[in-house]
């Protein structure tokens, strides 16, 4: 199996990269597990609702550009399926085993995704209601990752 994480923007805070490091590590005693980056793009503090949209259509371009094609795309959007953790454990086991080997999660800026990416996308997934900074939702993504692998593997993991 195959993980990607395709993500907008660098992290340049200690704490998260760590936190990232630490994860990638966990992780890849079940799977492979590549990281794709493409910068964010520039906004202005109050943006007009075009602005907004130039922006994600500016960042979605990239994104789109170096999107693996033949993966399973799973967008992280607020309008996607909650799941649980062992919902989301499934949901990986299942794409593994009938669908594809490699899953790429796809994380937008601060402004989210584009409509045209979130429209090349095999599902839409929502983490909570609540707005986190997408630097911390890759952390919460690859801890996410890593708890289903442990459930998918019958490894106690903490609750």
């Amino acid at each position: 199996m195959k993980i990607t994480i395709l993500s907008v923007g660098n992290i340049k805070e200690k704490y998260l990269v760590s936190a990232i490091d630490e994860y990638t590590k966990r992780i890849s005693k079940f799977s492979k597990i590549d990281f794709l980056k493409v910068n964010d793009e520039p906004i202005c503090d109050n943006p007009s609702l075009k602005e907004i949209k130039c922006v994600k259509d500016k960042e979605g371009e990239k994104l789109l550009k170096i999107l693996p094609s033949q993966a399973y795309k799973i967008a992280l959007n607020l309008q996607g399926e909650m799941l649980s953790s062992p919902e989301l454990a499934e949901k990986i086991k299942s794409i593994h085993t009938y669908q594809n080997s490699h899953i790429v999660f796809v994380i937008g800026g601060s402004l989210g995704l584009s409509d045209e990416l979130l429209r090349q996308m095999d599902y839409h997934l929502c983490f909570s209601k609540m707005t986190f900074p997408h630097q911390l939702m890759q952390v919460i993504l690859l801890e996410q990752i890593y708890r289903a692998f442990k459930i998918n593997n019958h490894e106690v993991y903490h609750k």
